[in-house]
């Protein structure tokens, strides 16, 4: 959880989150039972082709969520997500189970300076199926060369149904080799670089995520709930999506001029 100096931040914002959205499940809004994907046409259609998810979601567990966090991660590209998989479990349960984990299980600090508790370790982490690497301030750099983070990323990332990178979190991907022979797409600004050093890659440009086999890769930034937004549309479907959007106040679907995407069939 991210915390202050006395208050944890992050469940101080869920918690006020769940008390003023009125999509959120309470003894007078009960949360209604997950309802099969509708085959009718939505009133704005999808931006992507759909495709069908690589795995049965649990229905008797919380699906796996891990968050790598390190000293100097930026706050949006991991709060996005957070927030976003944090909801899914209020319009389709039993929905995600987010947590985060940090090399030795201690705490880090954001490049904005905020401290997160992190909560577990790379040894006390449990399965992950979607593993979620959100940029950092070295994750062009000196990250690349802690090996014993790169083992790990690489040993999760090989094992987990979906990857999910925001910003220069593809940098850590791809450096891993799990990005290898997929279309992806990273942080505008450090698109060059990225070709540069992975000119094997099938980079993307002009769009807010790319969905290529198990991995989804984006530009991070504000536009991190996009690739968040699609993936609780990929695997829990839209009507669920749309129970989240409201509670966030973004549109869903979103049109093709709103939210650029490539999703590879």
């Amino acid at each position: 959880m991210i915390q202050s100096r006395a208050i944890p931040m992050l469940a101080l914002s869920l918690l006020l989150s769940a008390a003023c959205r009125s999509d959120v499940a309470s003894e007078e809004n009960p949360v209604a039972q997950p309802e099969p994907r509708s085959t009718a046409e939505p009133e704005v259609a999808a931006a992507w082709p759909r495709i069908d998810p690589l795995i049965e979601l649990p229905q008797d567990r919380r699906l796996n969520v891990g968050f790598l966090i390190v000293d100097g991660v930026y706050n949006t590209e991991l709060t996005a997500p957070f927030d976003i998989f944090h909801h899914v479990r209020f319009h389709a349960p039993p929905g995600m189970e987010v947590f985060t984990v940090s090399p030795e299980g201690k705490p880090v600090t954001t490049f904005e300076g905020l401290v997160i508790k992190a909560d577990y370790s790379f040894e006390t982490a449990p399965e992950i199926e979607v593993l979620v690497v959100p940029s950092a301030e070295h994750s062009m750099d000196s990250d690349l060369e802690n090996q014993a983070m790169m083992d790990w990323v690489r040993d999760v990332g090989a094992r987990a149904s979906y990857l999910l990178s925001l910003c220069d979190g593809a940098f850590v991907l791809a450096a891993a080799g799990l990005l290898d022979g997929l279309a992806v797409t990273t942080f505008p600004g450090d698109q060059d670089r990225f070709a540069e050093m992975f000119p094997h890659l099938d980079l993307r440009r002009g769009v807010s995520f790319v969905h290529d086999g198990k991995a989804i890769t984006s530009q991070g930034g504000a536009r991190s709930f996009d690739p968040s937004m699609y993936l609780a549309d990929h695997l829990y479907g839209e009507k669920a999506a749309q129970g989240i959007g409201r509670g966030m106040v973004i549109p869903w679907p979103p049109t093709p001029e709103s939210m650029p995407a490539v999703v590879v069939p």
